[in-house]
């Protein structure tokens, strides 16, 4: 945790010597430049898929705050959970003419088109904690999703080192379930491990997990561990579980909700993963600002690799995940703030 602190608080006292965040200057190459009407202030246009996922308002009021701090706004649009919604959207923003788009996608691979519109336009876009697929994107941030996949099965080997394992992870058009599932896969590789069973749940909808579970097991299929797509989805799974009499099944998730917290702390859930969204969040906000000055990507402290999203090899900034057990719950979750001493325990 400490390494991971100090990683962010470099990264962020880097940001902190750079000029303000205003608007990027009338020339800069392969940008948009001011016009007479134009202030100093940069709009960032903010598109996310849902808010059904406990964090994802936390995130944004995050990235809010620290875009103020830094001088610019955010118009902020919900998708509703709506792939068509969310592109007509993308397009309403890109007419308001932002400086730069951040979006949380609902489909990974559904933004080719319409962010061809942003490029034509010159406005660089920051594809935040998902991945998006064949389109032009200018930066990728992230919690990494593989070391999350790799964090979760090692927390199952140490209780279950063999047999038959589920595997029930969150919407298949969120390419982060697919970033899990190598690192899952990874781990696992040369173990006397199977996954038996590798579900994903539509549009996160909780219900198809807790209904697919309870169709296993009531046909007798008894895993030995679960793998879950985040502690919602874990929920689901140890209702089921529970239902069956089957309670010492373990279960991982990610996300260190407050319900999946105090599940871990009860003992009913043997891990979860935390990802430092709030270190994300204010990151990925700085970074907007930066970007919409006419910073490259490669530039910007922490981009230290790149991925392939299918059109173009993405600069990316990871952020390590870290394991939550019952034993360094207080140190991780209560001492970042994340969630309160009470909240936790109560």
């Amino acid at each position: 945790m400490k390494k991971v602190v100090c990683l962010v608080t470099i990264m962020v006292l880097c940001l902190m010597t750079m000029t303000s965040c205003t608007r990027k200057p009338a020339g800069t190459a392969g940008f948009r430049t001011a016009s007479a009407e134009d202030d100093n202030s940069i709009t960032i246009g903010f598109s996310i898929d849902t808010f059904v996922i406990e964090r994802w308002r936390r995130d944004l009021d995050v990235f809010m705050e620290t875009a103020s701090r830094e001088g610019a706004r955010v118009i902020v649009q919900n998708a509703g959970n709506s792939e068509s919604e969310q592109i007509k959207q993308i397009k309403y923003l890109i007419d308001q003419n932002v400086d730069v788009l951040v979006i949380v996608a609902k489909r990974a691979d559904s933004l080719t088109e319409v962010l061809a519109k942003a490029k034509a336009k010159n406005i660089p876009v920051i594809s935040y904690d998902r991945l998006i697929r064949n389109a032009d994107v200018s930066l990728y941030m992230s919690v990494d999703s593989r070391q999350v996949g790799t964090l979760m099965a090692r927390a199952l080997l140490e209780k279950a080192p063999r047999g038959g394992w589920y595997c029930i992870y969150g919407n298949e058009d969120d390419f982060n379930m697919s970033l899990i599932d190598q690192g899952v896969r990874n781990t696992l590789d040369g173990k006397p491990v199977s996954v038996q069973i590798k579900y994903y749940t539509k549009d996160w909808n909780y219900d198809l997990a807790y209904q697919k579970m309870t169709e296993l097991l009531d046909s007798n299929l008894i895993p030995d561990a679960v793998i879950c797509g985040n502690d919602a989805v874990a929920e689901s799974v140890i209702r089921s579980l529970r239902e069956h009499q089957l309670n010492t099944v373990p279960v991982v998730g990610q996300d260190a909700d407050i319900a999946g917290c105090q599940r871990v702390v009860q003992g009913t859930q043997t891990a979860t993963v935390y990802k430092p969204i709030t270190d994300l969040a204010r990151l990925s906000a700085m970074y907007a600002c930066r970007l919409a000055r006419g910073v490259n990507a490669v530039d910007l402290p922490g981009v230290t690799e790149s991925l392939d999203n299918g059109m173009l090899q993405v600069p990316t900034c990871f952020i390590n995940p870290v394991l939550v057990t019952a034993e360094n719950m207080e140190e991780v979750v209560v001492q970042s703030g994340f969630h309160s001493y009470d909240e936790v325990y109560r």
